[in-house]
């Protein structure tokens, strides 16, 4: 229990708070502004904004990514809000030429508030996985939130409003990005993914576990959610398994926590189908890993820390992609690719990541 206490009370840990707020407030504008879209469209190709949203606010975070470890001084999480409150002002009077417009400058404003996160909270913890892991963790319950607001007749401008209360936390938390240090000392302690492996590989399997854990998303046996709290149970339950992960990590271990997490998780998933507690037991479990996957870029990144975490969301567009295209019919067939994934994801990080450290040799 020494080295979970530690972990909730590691050094710069607020950062981690901050962005969980910004990253909700982040995810509440966009689901609100894409659902309300969504209601309102009858056309044939209504998937087409899920889609166009996922592939430019996914994808461009590598790049925004590098651009932010060349200008330190530059604060993308303030940026992107900026950016998302145009975007709900154009929405709500008709600012920007079509909808699809009014989505891209969203999209951006996601993409750099991900980023101006990600800076922050892996470049002010010491190594430790709880600050970005809180962080990500946000993003589960900004869906839900925003999701739901979008059914009511909540109008534009509250939303927006709510959205520029995360501006005093993007400019206290980018306080803490850059404090005089070298830019790769500020990471030095990320060291968890194996030495002798090369760093393109530890690079494209991270990125390999990222994308079959989104698609497993998909997959996952749910007949038990039937109703609008049962919904927002899923969401709760994998934004507070993305924190977990990155606590458990720092106490316990990140292989200890990986390889449990990734293959824990599956009996209960399978089992779950119309079992809600045993279901969001293993939903907990299976959302683990995602700090984890960062902190791999990271290690043989340490200079690059924006750039480590685009590659993850990259991976992660690429793991929803298929989703898109392809219907699973079944749940036989959603159980063995489960269950095949499952296998991939623990073979890969049992693999790359590095046997843990003692529990005092980690710094708080």
């Amino acid at each position: 229990m020494a080295g979970l206490k530690n972990a909730l009370k590691s050094k710069n840990i607020a950062t981690g708070w901050m962005y969980f707020y910004i990253h909700f407030a982040t995810e509440v504008i966009c689901f609100f502004c894409l659902k309300k879209q969504m209601v309102t469209d009858d056309s044939a190709l209504l998937w087409l904004i899920p889609f166009v949203y996922d592939a430019l606010a996914f994808v461009p975070q590598s790049v925004f990514g590098y651009i932010s470890d060349r200008f330190p001084k530059f604060n993308a999480g303030l940026t992107g809000i900026i950016l998302m409150a145009f975007a709900g002002l154009s929405f709500w009077l008709g600012i920007l030429p079509g909808r699809f417009s009014a989505i891209v400058v969203l999209c951006a404003g996601n993409a750099l508030t991900h980023v101006g996160g990600a800076e922050v909270t892996l470049r002010s913890s010491g190594g430790h996985l709880a600050h970005s892991a809180v962080f990500v963790g946000g993003g589960s319950f900004g869906v839900i939130t925003g999701t739901l607001l979008a059914a009511t007749s909540l109008p534009y401008i509250a939303v927006i409003l709510f959205l520029l209360s995360a501006v005093p936390f993007a400019v206290c938390a980018q306080k803490y990005r850059y404090p005089g240090a070298d830019t790769r000392e500020l990471c030095k302690d990320f060291n968890y993914a194996k030495k002798n492996i090369p760093v393109p590989v530890v690079i494209l399997v991270s990125m390999l576990v990222v994308a079959v854990r989104a698609y497993m998303g998909y997959c996952l046996p749910v007949a038990w959610k039937t109703t609008t709290l049962h919904s927002a149970l899923l969401f709760i339950t994998m934004g507070a398994g993305k924190a977990a992960g990155g606590f458990l990590a720092d106490a316990y271990g990140v292989k200890k926590t990986a390889l449990v997490s990734a293959a824990g998780a599956l009996p209960f998933i399978l089992l779950g189908n119309r079992i809600m507690v045993v279901s969001l037991i293993g939903i907990m479990l299976f959302s683990m890993t995602m700090s984890i996957t960062v902190a791999l870029n990271v290690s043989v990144l340490k200079g690059a820390p924006g750039l480590a975490f685009g590659y993850s969301t990259t991976a992660l567009f690429l793991g929803t992609l298929p989703i898109f295209f392809i219907t699973i019919k079944t749940d036989l067939l959603s159980n063995i690719i489960l269950s095949v994934f499952t296998f991939i994801s623990f073979a890969a990080l049992a693999i790359i990541i590095r046997k843990d450290e003692k529990i005092s040799e980690l710094h708080y």
